[in-house]
């Protein structure tokens, strides 16, 4: 059976398979030409005044003076940063009465910090203005020692 029974889409499938091998042949003897011609310039990869890998060299004008007392390795001491406020105060943003647990907003973090009813001294609802002390918890801070403000 010759090639006058093929149908058109027949015909676009096998110009395509043929392309295909054709264009991977090219690919194949352009590597074998070029192998072992790579320069070690080619492989050379900067890193820019921002930490981030370029291919292009730095520039001389954009150079920075760093002194070596400056560096530092390895993580900072927990004493250089400054001791946050152990009594903080907030606003009771939800409270749970049935369920015993609610969330404080910290007004100088602006965060949320759980609180459970084990750690209220004073009755408290939601809106009360209150002073609490924050500890890590299971999940992340708590509040502890949760009293009313005055």
């Amino acid at each position: 059976m010759g090639r006058s029974q093929e149908t058109y889409n027949k015909k676009e499938v096998r110009d395509k398979k043929e392309k295909k091998r054709k264009e991977k042949e090219k690919k194949r003897l352009a590597r074998k030409e070029n192998e072992g011609k790579t320069s070690m310039d080619d492989m050379i990869a900067y890193v820019d005044e921002n930490g981030m890998i370029t291919s292009t060299p730095p520039d001389p004008s954009k150079k920075r003076k760093v002194k070596l007392e400056d560096i530092e390795i390895g993580t900072p001491n927990r004493n250089s940063q400054e001791p946050m406020d152990i009594i903080r105060k907030g606003i009771v943003s939800f409270f749970n009465d049935s369920k015993g647990y609610g969330f404080i907003k910290d007004m100088e973090t602006k965060e949320s910090v759980f609180v459970h009813i084990n750690n209220v001294i004073d009755e408290i609802k939601e809106g009360n203005i209150v002073t609490f002390e924050v500890e890590m918890g299971q999940k992340g801070p708590t509040a502890v020692k949760v009293k009313l403000s005055k």
